[in-house]
């Protein structure tokens, strides 16, 4: 949760409400911050998974069931906001296909591509770092209790 303090009442509701919302296109209060505005759309609990499946597919392009049975987790409604968010931010492309049934595709763009050597350090990063964030996470979960 992001801290309002320091904002009035009405400021802080607004800024709740405003940050919430995927449609929002630029942070009100702060429209030049590139961690409010950028990072924070990529950096959400399914994006960068969805950049990374379609990345590491070794195809050039994956359909949505493709997509979802990678991600059981993820609700069909969920997989498909953040596709559009994803698009609309132009980090994938998505392709429809007239026939019948009709055939939708997404792919990486190059911005997204750009990404690449990104991920791929933040998810080493992950990995070096995971069993000890654990152990620490852990730890502060019991002196909670």
């Amino acid at each position: 949760p992001r801290s309002t303090q320091g904002y009035s009442s009405a400021a802080s509701d607004v800024y709740k409400r405003q940050f919430m919302k995927r449609s929002t296109v630029q942070d009100a209060m702060f429209p030049g911050c590139p961690v409010r505005n950028v990072l924070a759309r990529i950096c959400d609990k399914w994006a960068l998974l969805v950049i990374y499946i379609l990345d590491r597919s070794g195809k050039e392009s994956m359909r949505f069931m493709e997509l979802k049975q990678q991600m059981p987790d993820i609700s069909q409604r969920m997989l498909t906001m953040t596709l559009r968010t994803l698009e609309e931010d132009g980090y994938v492309t998505r392709t429809i296909f007239s026939e019948i049934p009709p055939r939708v595709e997404y792919a990486l763009t190059e911005r997204a591509k750009s990404l690449k050597p990104i991920l791929d350090s933040l998810l080493q990063w992950s990995v070096d770092n995971m069993d000890d964030i654990m152990c620490d996470r852990k730890r502060n979960a019991s002196v909670k209790d």
